[in-house]
């Protein structure tokens, strides 16, 4: 009964576009939904980078190997999934942690099936965090670990220090901006981790926290995001 007075007054809508739906059960409109691009199932083995490299891995993880074992995301940072990220992390709507926790739960299954279980979201700085007023990895990284069953403590992984946004940066800029910007807890050690953000790009911030991660004492990190952006052309 309370479940349905809620739809009433707060009826399912498109994490996309915010339309209403017919009914529960689905993330987007019909719309949306056949505009949703999933990520092409040729990729980079490490970094989940699209396309056909020789010996299945990018130049970018060839050049570089990066500190985590994996990195995998469900959907292309395209169209509703890319629209979705955008409302949930800057157009203050943190309720969306909820639907896209769920989301990722049922496309990433075959990913998690092996991944670590303890998750660790990919933190802001604490001044962002007090403009924001909420961390939208950490609410994706709990409404995740709620349909898991695992844990995703608060607290474990630490950035030091605000650095700028990456959007506009140049890759080498990218991975200056986020050096030695995190430190892990020593809580850690010997624990295999499953750090989780909303949009993978270059991978320069997830190298970043990886390292972190590892010098505390981790035994392996995984990277796991909602969306992937194209970025190796």
């Amino acid at each position: 009964m309370l479940r349905a007075l809620l739809d009433v007054l707060y009826p399912p809508a498109c994490i996309a576009c915010a339309k209403v739906l017919p009914g529960p059960g689905a993330f987007f409109c019909e719309p949306c939904d056949t505009a949703v691009e999933r990520l092409p199932p040729v990729c980079c083995r490490t970094c989940a980078e699209p396309g056909p490299f020789p010996a299945g891995m990018c130049p970018r993880c060839r050049a570089s190997p990066p500190p985590f074992s994996r990195a995998w995301a469900p959907f292309a940072h395209e169209g509703p999934v890319a629209r979705a990220v955008h409302r949930f992390k800057y157009e203050d709507h943190p309720e969306l942690a909820a639907p896209l926790g769920e989301l990722l739960a049922a496309e990433a299954q075959s990913f998690l099936t092996r991944a670590p279980r303890l998750i660790v979201a990919l933190p802001l700085h604490t001044r962002r965090y007090h403009a924001r007023k909420y961390d939208q990895a950490q609410l994706l990284a709990g409404a995740l670990a709620k349909h898991l069953g695992v844990r995703a403590p608060v607290g474990l992984l630490t950035r030091t220090r605000e650095t700028q946004r990456q959007v506009g940066l140049t890759e080498a800029e990218r991975a200056d901006n986020v050096a030695d910007a995190f430190v892990a807890s020593d809580d850690l050690a010997g624990h295999d981790v499953l750090l989780l953000d909303d949009v993978f790009t270059t991978g320069a911030t997830a190298r970043a926290a990886a390292t972190a991660l590892l010098h505390a004492g981790a035994t392996r990190v995984e990277v796991l995001t909602l969306a992937r952006a194209f970025t190796v052309t």
